[in-house]
């Protein structure tokens, strides 16, 4: 693949799955800072798995996959860093600073944030309409396991 072609194909992905990648994002960093920084792993990552691309999956499937696997690297990373950093509640303000949100969104993206990194990513797919066996494929699980978290996330955001 030459460089124009796979700078040609990041731009359209980036372009037309901007939404899915920002998701990804605001799940998994809670700050301006650190929404910055993953998403800078994830569109190099994407970068680099453009020539890996053997069209076997939607692209969205495939976005899904290196975001979510690259979000939930970086957040191991980082949770070796957090000594001292505040946690969500006291950064309540950053997720309330655009004032065209809805209000529910905000909420839903604070219990999101409560998951575990693979609950979030479960979450996310299913939130998109990604079937259990989709979501199953992206994460690397079984279609039961996603049945069992995704029954288990539910009860937890009735709570």
């Amino acid at each position: 693949m030459t460089t124009n072609r796979q700078k040609e194909t990041f731009d359209a992905w980036l372009k037309q799955h901007q939404a899915l990648l920002f998701k990804v994002v605001r799940a998994f960093a809670f700050n301006n800072a650190d929404q910055d920084d993953l998403f800078q792993e994830i569109a190099i990552q994407v970068w680099n798995s453009i020539p890996k691309f053997q069209q076997r999956s939607a692209v969205t499937t495939w976005l899904y996959r290196i975001s979510l696997n690259t979000a939930i690297t970086w957040t191991k990373k980082e949770h070796k860093h957090q000594k001292g950093r505040q946690d969500i509640q006291n950064m309540e303000h950053l997720l309330k600073e655009d004032k065209d949100m809805d209000s529910r969104l905000v909420w839903l993206y604070e219990e999101i944030s409560k998951l575990n990194e693979i609950e979030r990513s479960v979450t996310l797919l299913m939130m998109d309409g990604f079937s259990y066996k989709e979501i199953a494929e992206i994460l690397g699980i079984t279609t039961s396991n996603v049945g069992v978290k995704i029954n288990r996330i539910k009860k937890q955001l009735i709570l």
